[in-house]
């Protein structure tokens, strides 16, 4: 069979390995939009029952409180819906350290060349890859770990419905990326970028059973939507300092470029890269600098 028809859920491929076991649950904590939320819907509740005239204002203040909900699902560096991590600790940024980070790969077409463009400047990079494109193109998966480079979870399907999983389905999507990440490259994963960075209040529970811990970022690139590199290396280099983390697409599925035109990324990595050395500032993996 080759490699390319291995490409269902990971639900009917036997694990060779048991690292996806390897990562004990955490405890979890409810985060304040937690907090915020369940009082909302119990106070509604009690007064609905102690005076029925009011539940025009307490269905409004339950879809208040929803509202500000979605708010929060749409920032992904807030902590109200629990821990994330955004940039790197402190003793990073003194060592001068910075981690470039991919999503949404691996991409037969992009990867190897981002790959080659890390090579070429002596720089580490995390790529969270999405667990059905892993299937599909484990080979990128050896060939980024190969390289000295770290591989962690982006989900397995990059859903666009992401967002209205619940608990139950996060964590057999997340899961699934992570046994068939940990299957192919033989590391489990130990953080999780949620696709389209949307967070809900159901994703850090999920993530707590799984083990796994929240990143973000701080520099966000545009990449996946600005077509012009010189502009996306321009955005990132002015908010780019040491101890950040920095967002980039190696993926370009659902997205179709002019006949001629290359992914930006390419083309504002190199640029990125050389304003790097400049300063002598250096990449690292998140698992160099989240090490502690």
């Amino acid at each position: 069979m080759k490699e390319s028809e291995t490409t269902g859920s990971p639900a009917s491929h036997p694990s060779r390995f048991t690292f996806h076991h390897s990562l004990a649950p955490r405890s979890w904590r409810p985060g304040p939009l937690h907090w915020l939320l369940a009082g909302s819907h119990v106070g509604a509740i009690a007064s609905i029952a102690a005076l029925p005239a009011v539940w025009p204002w307490a269905v409004g203040a339950m879809a208040g409180s929803h509202a500000l909900n979605f708010a929060f699902c749409l920032a992904p560096g807030s902590v109200a819906l629990g821990p994330v991590i955004s940039k790197l600790p402190p003793a990073c940024a003194e060592r001068r350290e910075i981690a470039l980070t991919f999503d949404d790969g691996p991409n037969v077409d992009v990867t190897p060349r981002v790959l080659d463009l890390l090579d070429e400047a002596g720089a580490l990079a995390t790529f969270f890859c999405v667990g059905a494109r892993a299937r599909a193109h484990p080979q990128l998966l050896r060939e980024i770990t190969a390289r000295g480079h770290a591989v962690e979870n982006h989900a397995f399907a990059h859903s666009r419905a992401f967002g209205f999983y619940g608990v139950r389905r996060l964590v057999r999507d997340i899961g699934d990326a992570q046994k068939t990440l940990a299957d192919i490259t033989g590391v489990a994963p130990r953080f999780f970028r949620a696709p389209f960075g949307i967070r809900t209040p159901l994703t850090e529970p999920a993530l707590a059973r799984l083990g796994l811990r929240c990143v973000a970022w701080n520099v966000r690139s545009l990449d996946s939507v600005d077509p012009q590199p010189r502009r996306v290396a321009a955005r990132i280099v002015r908010r780019l300092a040491p101890g950040a983390i920095v967002l980039m697409h190696d993926g370009i599925e659902g997205r179709k470029l002019p006949t001629g035109r290359v992914p930006s990324v390419l083309g504002a990595l190199p640029l990125v890269l050389s304003s790097m050395a400049e300063k002598k500032w250096h990449s690292v993996t998140l698992r160099q600098g989240l090490a502690a």
